[in-house]
């Protein structure tokens, strides 16, 4: 962890596992071969945020190497809940920080309105 991420005492801020789950939810979206700005200019679909759910286990502090997993629990038509946790040290055998549940939406980028995943996109999940 860095300066940035921490409060006057070191500790994690806790509304940074949200960057930090972002971050490893677009990674993951990348690996799978979903690029979201050549998915926005392919088909007009962008991914948003529509619900969170966290729950904090112990801090993480100043100097942490952490380690963040992500996992489709499900996929509907237009969504896809995401579980994901940090993890200082090994993942399973380190400490757990956080977990929660992240929902995603897909939307038309210019208007706002729900769509359905683009077929590419489902099948990746398949």
């Amino acid at each position: 962890m860095y300066w940035e991420d921490t409060d006057a005492g070191g500790v994690v801020f806790y509304a940074n596992y949200l960057k930090f789950f972002e971050r490893a939810r677009s990674e993951w979206l990348r690996a799978l071969g979903i690029g979201q700005q050549a998915l926005r200019e392919a088909t007009g679909a962008i991914f948003i945020v529509t619900e969170t759910q966290l729950r904090y286990l112990s801090p993480a502090r100043l100097d942490d190497e952490l380690h963040v997993t992500v996992a489709l629990q499900q996929h509907g038509t237009a969504s896809l809940a995401i579980a994901q946790q940090a993890w200082r040290g090994a993942v399973g055998a380190g400490t757990l920080l956080a977990e929660g549940t992240i929902r995603i939406g897909c939307v038309d980028h210019a208007s706002f309105r729900p769509r359905r995943i683009p077929t590419e996109v489902l099948s990746t999940f398949a």
